[in-house]
């Protein structure tokens, strides 16, 4: 048997000199006092349910696209409206021009007309004053 510590003595690195280290101490409340190795930990809390994050989720997307949704009816509405009016608008544009045409016509025709009728241009003309209710002459006027 010696043979074999000696084998093994040689085939070993050669040891390291010790340094002299300071002599280990308890210090107050370590594991000494408790009288036990190991403390029962409790469990790490687990994190809190996600479903009510989720539920605010999406309450918001759907009160977000209802709003978006009643937004977009809204202006499509006020845009058929608009629409509507702007077409009301351009026919009694029409009508007016139409009616200023006739009225042009009218004005324009109107000494022929009175001629035809046995009319005659008056040379000086009279008034009555609806202010003063007295006969005014063209020229006092």
């Amino acid at each position: 048997m010696s043979a074999t510590t000696a084998a093994t003595a040689r085939a070993r690195p050669a040891e390291l000199p010790r340094t002299r280290r300071a002599p280990l101490t308890a210090i107050s409340g370590g594991a000494g006092q408790r009288g036990r190795r190991l403390d029962v930990v409790r469990a790490p809390l687990h994190s809190k349910s996600r479903v009510p994050f989720l539920v605010l989720c999406a309450t918001l997307m759907i009160v977000s696209l209802v709003a978006v949704l009643v937004l977009n009816t809204t202006l499509a509405r006020g845009s058929y409206e608009m629409s509507q009016l702007q077409g009301e608008v351009a026919q009694t544009a029409q009508d007016v021009q139409g009616l200023q045409e006739d009225l042009s016509a009218a004005q324009t025709d109107l000494p022929a007309r009175a001629r035809s009728l046995g009319m005659v241009p008056a040379e000086n003309p009279t008034m009555v004053s609806i202010r003063t209710g007295k006969v005014v002459k063209g020229t006092d006027q």
